[in-house]
């Protein structure tokens, strides 16, 4: 396993994350458990939730999968890198309850607490604000955080789902304060969504933050999707199914497998693969369902793209090109 500082910190992690988002809602706890210990066994020590995975009247439950894992002992948290994330309304009836969500100093301790119960743990390495909060300021939040630091519940803050000037604002109102800042912003990124390119990995390498793209297959469809289709493997529904009845995306998608296919590339493993070698990112998050997906998600880790690919590839999904020139000249 290679690993990586995360962003400008001392912290030490693995080059993929394991995203636990499917942990109860797809996947039973003993498959959780299993992938889990498949994921720390060959060196994956990052592991990303979320307080409201499990979703509906089961919000919460992901993280208690993971505290009961934690419980098994032989150095399961100890050799853990822990991430999760406040915002999300945790009423069950979809109906937040005045400052039971968002990003409040009162919520942030209300729900710090709630999460280190279910985890079954007394801190949190990595504490993500899952979204940005208009109503509430950086002053706040960042008076929040420190509490939660020098009470050792928290270590470091990191963000999901910021624009490249809230992450600007987020960390100078932190260095105002003296205080660390954010050190990690999760995005949108993946070959078929580079609009993260145009700011948001752009400010996240200025203030030293670590990229640690979600979705890096969006939803799939980067993982061989017509393949899979046409050997009746998958049913597209949503996203997926809307994306492919674009013809203009459909013809990408399958100029995609085309060229991975003629370099006798997996594509869901080349996605991954493209990801490494993007400049900023420590690591994507990877969501399996079984530890078979988690096999392949690791097989990435020692692909390397020739130069010939990696250029198809860019033909294929260009990116936007450098910030400010892609938009200003």
């Amino acid at each position: 396993m290679e690993y990586t500082q995360l962003g400008r910190t001392g912290l030490k992690v693995s080059r993929l994350v394991l995203g636990t988002m499917n942990f109860g809602p797809q996947t039973d706890e003993a498959t959780s458990h299993a992938i889990m210990d498949t994921a720390l066994d060959a060196g994956l020590n990052f592991f990303d939730t979320a307080n409201v995975y499990g979703w509906a009247e089961n919000k919460g439950r992901t993280e208690s999968i993971i505290g009961s894992w934690f419980a098994k002992g032989d150095g399961r948290r100890d050799r853990t890198v822990l991430a999760t994330k406040v915002y999300g309304n945790m009423g069950p009836d979809g109906e937040a309850w005045p400052n039971h969500d968002k990003l409040s100093a009162l919520n942030i301790r209300r729900a710090v607490e709630a999460s280190l119960k279910r985890l079954g743990t007394d801190h949190i390495d990595v504490y993500q604000f899952h979204h940005v909060d208009r109503a509430t300021p950086f002053e706040e939040i960042w008076q929040a955080v420190d509490v939660l630091i020098q009470q050792g519940k928290v270590l470091y803050a990191g963000s999901s789902n910021f624009p490249g000037y809230k992450i600007a604002q987020a960390n100078e109102v932190a260095a105002r304060r003296g205080s660390v800042g954010l050190v990690s912003e999760q995005c949108l990124y993946n070959l078929f969504e580079r609009r993260a390119e145009m700011e948001v990995i752009p400010a996240a390498q200025e203030y030293g933050l670590g990229v640690i793209p979600w979705s890096p297959l969006h939803g799939g469809l980067l993982g061989g999707v017509l393949r899979k289709e046409t050997e009746g493997k998958r049913r597209t529904e949503g996203r997926a199914a809307a994306t492919l009845a674009d013809p203009e995306k459909r013809a990408k998608l399958q100029a995609y497998e085309d060229l991975l296919d003629k370099h006798g590339l997996q594509p869901g493993e080349a996605a991954l693969a493209w990801l490494l070698t993007r400049p900023g990112v420590t690591g994507p998050i990877v969501g399996p369902r079984t530890p078979e997906q988690l096999a392949g998600a690791l097989r990435a880790l020692e692909l390397e793209l020739s130069e010939e690919v990696l250029a198809g590839l860019d033909e294929i999904f260009p990116g936007p090109g450098p910030s400010p020139e892609a938009f200003a000249w």
